[in-house]
C-alpha cells in the first residue's frame, strides 16, 4: 500500500485495494513512523531551510534538506522561529554544534532561530532570493521610467506584449537574450539611460554568484553596495540598504559556494505530491507524504524482497 501511495493518488490506491481513502493515509503514516529513523539526523553539517505552501498558499510547512545527501530530514508545520526552533531542539544540543552552514532566504524567523540554537552555524543567503529582490528593484525602476518607443508600440499592438518583451529583456540574464531583447536595451540604453545603468547594476549583481573569485566576494560586493547606492534610483538605494544588512549571509553564500537549490529541486517533488494527492487538507498528511518519497525511506513489494 506505501509504495503504491508513493507513485499515485491515495483514491486510486483505494479503489485498487478495495478500502477507504482514510485506510490508505492510516497505513502511509505507520510505514513512515516504522521507518524513519532519528538516525537520520546524525552527521548533519550542511542543511537547507524552505517553506511550502498548502491549502492555496494559507498554510506552510517547513522543510529541512540535507544538502549532502540531497533528502529531507525534518518537517514541521508553520514557518515561524518557534517551527525552527523545534526543528533544533530535535536535533539536540551536540549535533547543532556540528553545523557549518544553513542556507534559507531572507527570513527573519529563520535567521532568529538559528542564530539562538544554532549560533556556530554560518548562515547562507539563497542567491535566488537576492536576485528576486534586485528583479523586484529593476520592475520599480522601469515602471517609474516612461519609455515613449514602447509606448508607442503598445498602442499600437493594443497588447502588453512589448512591455512583457522588454521586461523580460531587463531581468533575463544576458546569456538568455535574443536579438530583439538586445535592441530592446539598446533603446533603453538611448532613450532611458537611468533604466540602463540599474540593468547593468542587476547584471553586476548577478556575476557575483557566477563569475567573481570567492576570496573577491567581499570587498566585490562592497563596490556594488556602493554603487548602488550613488545611483539615481530609489529603488535601488533602498535595495542596497538591504543588502548591506544581509552582506554577512551573501558573501558566505559565494564563499561556500551554496545555495537553496536542492531545497527548491525537493519543493518541485512536493509539488507533483500535491498537485498527485488533488491538495492535502491536513498539515500531517502532507508531512507523511513528504517523509515517504523525499527522505530515503525505502518501500519494496513483498516479490521484491
Amino acid at each position: 500500500m506505501a509504495w503504491l501511495a508513493a507513485r499515485m493518488d491515495k483514491t486510486s490506491v483505494a479503489e485498487l485495494m478495495r478500502c477507504s481513502w482514510e485506510a490508505v493515509d492510516r497505513i502511509v503514516a505507520r510505514v513512515v513512523v516504522e521507518r524513519l529513523d532519528d538516525s537520520r539526523l546524525d552527521g548533519l553539517v550542511w542543511i537547507g531551510v524552505d517553506e511550502i505552501s498548502y491549502l492555496r498558499g494559507h498554510r506552510y510547512l517547513t522543510v529541512v534538506v540535507d544538502h549532502g545527501a540531497g533528502r529531507v530530514v525534518w518537517v514541521g508545520e508553520g514557518r515561524g522561529v518557534e517551527t525552527l526552533e523545534a526543528f533544533y531542539k530535535e536535533l539536540g544540543y551536540l549535533r547543532c554544534k556540528k553545523l557549518r552552514a544553513v542556507t534559507m532566504d531572507a527570513s527573519k524567523a529563520y535567521i532568529g532561530a538559528t542564530k539562538k540554537m544554532a549560533p556556530k552555524a554560518v548562515i547562507c543567503i539563497d542567491p535566488f532570493h537576492v536576485i528576486q529582490w534586485t528583479n523586484e528593484a529593476l520592475d520599480a525602476a522601469f515602471r517609474s521610467s516612461a519609455i515613449p518607443t514602447l509606448k508607442t508600440q503598445m498602442k499600437q499592438a493594443r497588447t502588453n506584449a512589448p512591455w512583457r518583451k522588454a521586461r523580460f529583456a531587463l531581468r533575463a540574464g544576458r546569456q538568455k537574450l535574443h536579438p530583439d531583447h538586445k535592441k530592446l536595451l539598446r533603446i533603453i540604453r538611448a532613450e532611458r539611460e537611468e533604466l540602463h545603468n540599474v540593468y547593468l547594476l542587476k547584471e553586476e549583481l548577478r556575476d557575483l554568484f557566477q563569475i567573481i573569485d570567492p576570496s573577491q566576494a567581499a570587498d566585490y560586493l562592497r563596490a556594488w553596495i556602493q554603487r548602488a547606492g550613488a545611483s539615481s534610483s530609489a529603488a535601488f538605494k533602498t535595495l542596497a540598504q538591504k543588502i548591506i544588512s544581509h552582506a554577512p549571509g551573501i558573501i558566505a553564500t559565494v564563499e561556500l559556494g551554496l545555495s537553496n537549490g536542492r531545497s527548491e529541486g525537493i519543493n518541485t517533488k512536493i509539488r507533483v505530491i500535491q498537485r498527485r494527492g488533488y491538495g492535502h487538507p491536513k498539515a500531517q498528511s502532507l508531512a507523511t507524504m513528504i517523509y515517504l518519497c523525499c527522505s530515503g525511506i525505502q518501500v519494496s513489494l513483498p516479490t521484491q524482497r
